[in-house]
């Protein structure tokens, strides 16, 4: 795997970095993405046909990118039983074709070749993600996700983040249904939040701020899919696994670079029959949402900051009296 290294940069870069992710944010993809869904499946061609037919109406690279992460969310599912078992022998991109389903190493196999075929420099990335609140203190043995950096200039500003297996559904915490619902925020993702969720084997391949051991990674609550909506910035606590008692109260306080209005804040604690949602006071001011709560369920368990209904960040809490 090739790698590249983290440069000095100077102010004038670091700036154009900035507006340059600013403007890949604030862009409209409709036409492609419509443009890539009339196409449908292409089951019958090959990874060269179907990367000139999904990109050959643009020239703009970012276009070209989208285009190609387009037609591999809505094409290619997620393989639950090999991704359970983290067995990663289906990953070729003539198998993941012919199956339309692949693990993370597959999907970024594929997206990276289909890169390679219009020309933009695309490279595959080994690390870690967390999928459930028990991996905050039981970290994986092994390496169990993939995703992919692409290149549109010369700065270490011009890399970015493409996660095309996160982009094409989620699954239940189980890992016993995959659902298929496209995400556009794994596309170019906001790297700060990014990397709240992965963490690569390989520094070299952390693209601005983020944690630099495996171990502060894994500490961290589980950031989950409203992150991105909210723009979510620092929180506490910022350690995911909370000890307490019944008569002590949990402070939050939580960052979101947002222009949302927030209407309500709850928390969803438990699993399966036993899970329940309490709604919370809160307050909203100058991006920063603040509450606390008392829990009154005795027992470890997953508690889910909920914002507008939408969830953000996952903790595990020990109750004990």
């Amino acid at each position: 795997m090739k790698h590249f290294h983290t440069l000095l940069l100077t102010m004038l870069l670091i700036s154009f970095g900035i507006q340059t992710e600013a403007q890949f944010a604030q862009n409209n993809f409709s036409t492609i993405d419509n443009y890539v869904k009339s196409l449908g499946s292409l089951d019958t061609l090959n990874m060269g046909t179907i990367s000139y037919l999904v990109t050959k109406n643009f020239a703009d690279p970012k276009e070209k990118i989208r285009a190609i992460f387009d037609w591999i969310a809505y094409n290619i599912n997620y393989d639950l039983k090999a991704g359970k078992n983290n067995n990663n022998e289906k990953t070729s991109t003539e198998l993941v074709l012919k199956l339309r389903k692949a693990t993370a190493v597959g999907f970024a196999a594929l997206f990276q070749d289909m890169c390679s075929v219009v020309k933009i420099r695309c490279l595959t990335v080994d690390g870690y993600a967390k999928f459930t609140t028990e991996q905050i203190i039981e970290k994986p043995d092994e390496l169990n996700h993939t995703w992919a950096v692409v290149q549109l200039g010369q700065s270490p500003e011009s890399w970015y983040y493409v996660d095309p297996t996160w982009a094409s559904g989620y699954t239940d915490d189980k890992m016993t249904k995959f659902t298929k619902a496209f995400n556009a925020d794994y596309f170019f993702a906001e790297k700060n939040i990014f990397n709240y969720q992965h963490f690569p084997d390989n520094s070299a391949w952390l693209i601005g701020e983020g944690t630099r051991s495996s171990s502060t990674f894994f500490s961290l609550p589980l950031v989950k899919s409203a992150a991105y909506e909210f723009k979510l910035g620092k929180f506490l606590p910022a350690n995911g696994f909370i000890k307490t008692n019944l008569s002590k109260p949990i402070a939050f306080n939580i960052k979101l670079n947002t222009n949302n209005t927030i209407d309500i804040v709850s928390l969803e604690m438990g699993e399966n029959k036993k899970k329940k949602t309490k709604t919370v006071d809160f307050t909203f001011s100058d991006g920063n949402l603040s509450f606390s709560h008392k829990f009154d369920m005795e027992d470890t368990y997953p508690v889910t900051v909920l914002v507008n209904n939408k969830p953000v960040l996952g903790y595990l809490i020990e109750v004990s009296e």
